[in-house]
């Protein structure tokens, strides 16, 4: 990823980074929500990361597919955590390596 953007950099390329950070993060997302496999799991989770209960119980026993439900985790997930578990943003190195 950080070759791409060194490779890129000249170019204008804040918004296709833009668009491209905001779809990885939602596929790291779908990603968590297809390990948690049991519903039992998923509302464990969803109870651990500051979800109230009824709203885990609901999404964990929702029918909604892998990539709607990361949209819906959206606010779970926050960006915060998945750059904690050591994401790095595309965007945000592309903005480091401009400034240079």
């Amino acid at each position: 990823m950080r070759g791409w953007v060194e490779y890129f950099k000249l170019a204008d390329i804040r918004g296709l980074l833009k668009a491209t950070d905001k779809w990885a993060r939602s596929r790291i997302r779908a990603v968590y929500w297809k390990q948690w496999k049991k519903i039992k799991t998923k509302y464990r989770m969803l109870k651990a990361m500051g979800m109230e209960h009824w709203k885990a119980k609901e999404l964990a026993c929702s029918r909604k597919g892998y990539w709607r439900m990361a949209q819906v985790l959206n606010s779970v997930i926050t960006n915060k955590i998945i750059a904690k578990l050591g994401y790095t943003s595309m965007l945000d190195y592309y903005l480091t390596v401009c400034e240079n």
